[in-house]
């Protein structure tokens, strides 16, 4: 059996930013910023991630830190990939209000990058740790639907009033002494998309003429068909300000329609004939009921299985096999999926084996944290040494060359100290967060493979892709590479099982 070429593997080199944020009271209690930046570089080391920034907020209060310019630049270097991941020591050195914490796992959400806290143990690039973003996603959630429920109650009064509930006014449109009016810039652009798509019943046509006049949006960017969509059907153009129409889903958080009793009308100077605005979203109705639905199919392993030559295997339509388009390797669809869970379930129903590996790394770790304790402990005993031979020297009791004679020593061996502890503590780390996922893993998989037949499609691709890093189908044989199951934990490797079978051939 061929082993994976290297280019299979999802695991590259992982470009990591290190945070640090040691305010004037942790450098009264002796806490440096080298022993957290050296903790944090040994980690990295330990999991072969290249460190390309470090975020450096000394004696800065952790009340509020979005708007320090080195949170800045790292929430920059987030969005635009030049780090995907931040390492720090513990949560409350990235941010002690929840609020700005709550942001910060936003941002990190949303641009697919991983937040590592080593005190906590949380690595949001394994699957426990990904468990922190749905609970943070959860906290959010609950704040927000607290907050909503307060001014809910307000929302309709305040519409029916005229009174404005806050946000932008629409395009074409401006607020002046709390009420809307036609804006001088925009409702000249305002009317003439209503004459261009009323012409060419085209909206990406109107956006590119808009753009090719030289139009753009308020905010500076160019015209979207989705763009002059939602603006055609706003019915502000045609003298009819909505208010109270959208509320948050509760399914997946996005906008939806209210019912039409909820919502409220103030009427508002028009930019836009009420005949021309029909006109115009009578042919938006049009288009919109002749559209087919597009039809979204991800086959279980799409994206995982590769052939032994190295390219991707695909399920092709008029076959239901996974075939290689390079050397047209074939494997059925079916006959892979119970590759997969027959392996699945023979590798998880060894409790005691899962319980006694689980159980030496424990062992392991204890090793680690009895070295730790013992490391500090003679750092601070040489510490207090060293302080003697001090005190000696300014009361005279001691010489010069006696003092370096002493004091040299005690030097040399805390340096020695200094950089053995936060390597320690570094291997720790990656133990214990390969520790914490690989339960959560290994718990959720022996769930899934015990009763893969009444999982949904949808269920089993979650699985696959929380443990699976890829699956190579050679002519004999198919190796399925797991994530985070036991292997080792020491290195946060994978396990590799390889199923025997003949290939489909034709």
């Amino acid at each position: 059996m061929r082993k994976p070429e290297k280019g299979l593997s999802r695991a590259t080199v992982k470009p990591v930013g290190i945070w640090l944020r040691v305010s004037t009271e942790d450098q009264v209690r002796g806490e440096s910023p080298e022993v957290h930046e050296k903790r944090a570089r040994m980690y990295a080391e330990a999991r072969e991630w290249v460190v390309r920034e470090v975020y450096r907020l000394e004696a800065v209060s952790g009340k509020s830190v979005m708007g320090h310019p080195e949170a800045q630049r790292m929430l920059a270097d987030i969005r635009s990939g030049h780090i995907t991941g931040l390492v720090f020591s513990k949560l409350a050195r990235l941010a002690r209000n929840t609020r700005e914490l709550l942001e910060f796992a936003d941002e990190f959400r949303a641009a697919n990058a991983d937040m590592i806290s080593l005190h906590e143990a949380i690595d949001t690039g394994s699957p426990a740790g990904r468990l922190f973003f749905t609970i943070v996603a959860a906290m959010a959630q609950w704040e927000r639907e607290e907050i909503a429920e307060r001014v809910q109650a307000s929302v309709p009064v305040r519409a029916k009033l005229g009174k404005p509930l806050g946000g932008a006014a629409p395009f074409g449109y401006r607020w002046k002494d709390k009420k809307l009016e036609p804006a001088p810039g925009e409702a000249p652009v305002r009317k003439l998309m209503y004459e261009l798509f009323a012409e060419h019943r085209r909206k990406k046509t109107v956006a590119r003429l808009l753009n090719e006049r030289g139009y753009r949006t308020r905010g500076g960017a160019k015209f979207s068909d989705t763009t002059v969509d939602r603006l055609l059907r706003d019915p502000t153009a045609k003298g009819q300000y909505r208010q109270n129409y959208t509320r948050t889903s509760d399914r997946n958080g996005s906008w939806e329609l209210k019912p039409e009793s909820d919502w409220v009308y103030t009427p508002v100077e028009p930019v836009v004939s009420e005949e021309l605005w029909a006109q115009c979203n009578a042919f938006l109705e049009q288009q919109r009921s002749g559209r087919k639905p597009s039809r979204k199919n991800v086959h279980l392993f799409s994206g995982f299985a590769h052939c032994e030559c190295g390219a991707k295997m695909y399920v092709w339509a008029e076959t239901p096999k996974y075939i290689c388009p390079k050397c047209r390797n074939k494997i059925p669809i079916a006959d892979l999926e119970s590759c997969y869970r027959d392996q699945l379930s023979s590798f998880l129903k060894s409790p005691d084996q899962i319980a006694a590996h689980l159980e030496a790394a424990n062992d392991v770790m204890r090793e680690k944290e009895a070295l730790i304790e013992a490391g500090e402990a003679e750092l601070k005993r040489i510490a207090a040494e060293d302080e003697q031979v001090y005190q000696l020297y300014l009361s005279g009791k001691l010489s010069v060359d006696g003092f370096g004679e002493r004091h040299q020593p005690l030097y040399e061996r805390r340096k020695q100290l200094e950089d053995e502890i936060p390597r320690l503590q570094a291997q720790l780390d990656v133990m214990r967060i390969s520790a914490t996922s690989e339960r959560a893993t290994v718990s959720e998989a022996m769930d899934f493979a015990t009763r893969w037949d009444q999982f949904t499609p949808e269920g089993k691709r979650q699985l696959v892709e929380l443990i699976t890093d890829n699956i190579v189908v050679g002519k004999e044989e198919v190796a399925i590479n797991l994530l985070y199951l036991p292997a080792a934990i020491e290195t946060g490797g994978k396990a590799t099982l390889a199923h025997g079978f003949m290939a489909a051939t034709s």
